[in-house]
């Protein structure tokens, strides 16, 4: 595919992160592709908005008019894929492909009852706590080229209950019937708990596929930046054409 037929890329963020979870994809596809990061709605630059599934979509709809080159690929990581999926079902006509990182595991039944305490939990938890112990995380587990700019967008504590609360009982393999693009299901290996669905949900689409990333877990585009990048180059660049 020649460069001037490359889909636009949206990179949209996970749980209580902001467009900076995506600098190492960012910088490794800005030559070849129209790129953009979103903050989600009480994420980074949006702290202060109030979250919905529906301002989400209304935010990746808006990036991808601003790329101003027709529909794009959006990849989405754990609470940015399930968003994901609810654009691909109200923009259809915006969307040529759509990558779930760590976002194929059912939010329906019991699966969700330990997410539900979680999203009780960190209320009660001050903030600067929580990101002390989330910086920390991050930079004994990945180096500074990687994490800095995550750590330097700050957290997004005060929003996970109401976006976990909305999201926890909605996406199931379902959600995939109304997905009419092509679909990469692009996992870690070790992530276990978001890999539980996988095959439900790639079965429940005619044009999907799962990749793993290997010995990566949650955070897979962290875990092995290259091969996380490298995946979503190669589908990016085997989509159909847009007419």
């Amino acid at each position: 595919m020649a460069a001037t037929d490359a889909p636009p890329i949206i990179f949209v963020h996970g749980t209580r992160f902001s467009a900076g979870q995506w600098s190492p994809q960012l910088a490794a596809l800005q030559e070849d592709f129209r790129l953009a990061a979103v903050d989600l709605p009480g994420h980074g630059a949006r702290s202060a908005q109030p979250w919905s599934l529906k301002a989400a979509t209304e935010i990746i709809a808006s990036a991808v008019d601003s790329l101003d080159h027709g529909p794009a690929l959006v990849v989405g990581h754990s609470l940015g894929g399930y968003a994901s999926l609810e654009f691909a079902r109200r923009c259809p006509e915006q969307l040529r492909g759509l990558v779930l990182a760590g976002a194929s595991a059912s939010t329906c039944g019991p699966w969700a009852t330990p997410y539900r305490w979680v999203a009780g939990l960190v209320p009660r938890i001050p903030a600067d706590r929580l990101s002390r112990w989330n910086d920390r995380l991050l930079r004994r587990l990945y180096p500074p080229e990687v994490v800095d700019a995550t750590i330097r967008s700050g957290y997004a504590f005060h929003t996970l209950p109401a976006a976990w609360g909305e999201v926890l009982g909605r996406f199931d393999a379902d959600a995939m019937r109304h997905v009419a693009a092509p679909v990469l299901i692009l996992n870690g290996e070790k992530d276990t708990v978001f890999r539980s669905g996988e095959m439900d949900f790639v079965h429940a689409h005619p044009h999907a596929r799962i990749e793993l990333i290997p010995r990566a877990r949650h955070l897979a585009n962290f875990d092995d930046p290259d091969a996380f990048t490298d995946a979503v180059r190669r589908f990016a660049l085997q989509l159909p054409a847009h007419s």
